[in-house]
This record gives C-alpha cells, structure tokens and sequence, in this order.
C-alpha cells in the first residue's frame, strides 16, 4: 500500500470510532505501531485535527470531514450481502431502514458499480421468526440505545415463570434464537433472556448509567476469562 493510500485508510479509521488504539491501526493497515505513530504526526502536522497520543489513543476532533466518497466494486458487493443477510433477521423497523439506506447506496454508484453489487451471487432465505420475538427486538434495541430499564415476565426452559427488573445492554442473534444480555437486578448478575421465551415486556421510564462491573464491556470481559478458564480445565 502507497503511504498515501495508507495516511487517507488511516483518517478514515478513526473518524470512524469513538479511539483508535495505535495497535489497533497498526493490525487493520498490516504495519508496525511505529509507522503508525509517524503517519499520525504527519497528518497532525498537515493539519488533520487528531487529538491523542501515543500509548493511549488517537480520535478525531468533532466538524472534520471528507469529500463524499466512491465505493469500489468489491465494497459495493460487500454491502449488499451485508444488508441481504441481516435484513431477514432484523426487526421491522431496522429491516427498513437497511433497505432504505442500500438504495440510497446503490443510486449514485457509477452504472457499472451498481451492476456488479447488485448482481452479487450472495442471497439469504427468508426466516419465519415468532411474530412476537420480532415485535420485541425493536423496543429491547431502543431500550438499550436509551439507557431505559425493562421489567420482563419470563418463563425459561424448565416453563418457570418470573419477573425481572433488568437494564437492557445488547441484543444478540446466534443463528437460531435471539437473546438479550442484561444486568439483572434481582440476581445482581449479568444474564441472558431468550427474546421468544419473553412473556411481556414494559419499557420503564427508569434509566440507567454505566457502572463498573455492569456494563456490556464487563460483561465481554468476564465472558472471556471463563472460555479461557474453562480451556484450561479450571471449574468455576
């Protein structure tokens, strides 16, 4: 990759995220922390409005942009499966706005563009979710979006009913069912719903923060310690 080209994926990297590690850059780009650490002082120097330093972080200063920019053929196709295989799996709401976006995307590719992502050889069926699981991903999505708590009638897998105060934290597709990773209140731990095994639901005027230990890093942290306890053979 010509530096240019590798000064320009770089801006495009971190205006893209909240903080760009240098190790992260640096593995995206296939470079050493060292060339990335050069490039960044080059554009900083050029006048990019990066803040950050080495060792913790780079992100860009809020009303930086760049001109509109031309998908390749290759991206082009990749958004197209990408929208072809979620859109099934979505709820209503977001399934639209997938669709909305992708024609957007595709109305001012060039002619050649457009027909090359558009006669990609990708293609998902359809899946006959349970109505209601589809009803319920929109208001879990936009509860954990809003930080607002969601009280929950569940029956699990043994058919034992309870309810739970829980503050929403993500919505996770496995291939077959949906689930919901939350802070439970009543088990003061995290815990996992199956959306279809949902009875009721009622999005509570209640908000929440993030606090240590209950937040969806925490809970990707503590996720991993286990895999790697249990691939050690440690029981917990």
């Amino acid at each position: 990759m010509r530096r240019a080209d590798r000064l320009f994926q770089i801006v495009q990297l971190i205006r893209g995220r909240r903080l760009s590690t240098a190790q992260f850059l640096a593995q995206r780009l296939e470079v050493s922390e060292r060339t990335i650490y050069r490039d960044v002082a080059e554009l900083m120097v050029q006048g990019v409005p990066i803040d950050g330093e080495a060792g913790v972080g780079y992100r860009m200063r809020a009303g930086f942009d760049l001109p509109p920019l031309m998908f390749t053929h290759e991206e082009a196709q990749a958004l197209v499966a990408s929208v072809r295989i979620a859109q099934p799996r979505l709820d209503a709401a977001l399934a639209a706005q997938a669709e909305n976006a992708l024609s957007k995307i595709l109305a001012v590719l060039p002619v050649a563009a457009r027909a090359a992502a558009e006669s990609l050889a990708v293609y998902a069926p359809p899946i006959e979710f349970d109505p209601g699981t589809r009803a319920r991903l929109e208001p879990l999505r936009l509860a954990a979006e809003a930080r607002r708590k969601v009280r929950l009638n569940y029956r699990d897998l043994k058919d034992s009913e309870s309810q739970r105060t829980v503050r929403p934290l993500g919505c996770f597709y496995w291939g077959a069912v949906w689930t919901l990773a939350a802070w439970c209140e009543a088990r003061t731990e995290f815990r996992s719903f199956r959306v279809d095994r949902i009875q009721t639901l009622q999005v509570l005027d209640d908000t929440f923060r993030d606090e240590p230990g209950k937040t969806l890093p925490d809970l990707f942290r503590q996720t991993q310690a286990e895999m790697g306890h249990r691939a050690n053979g440690i029981s917990l």
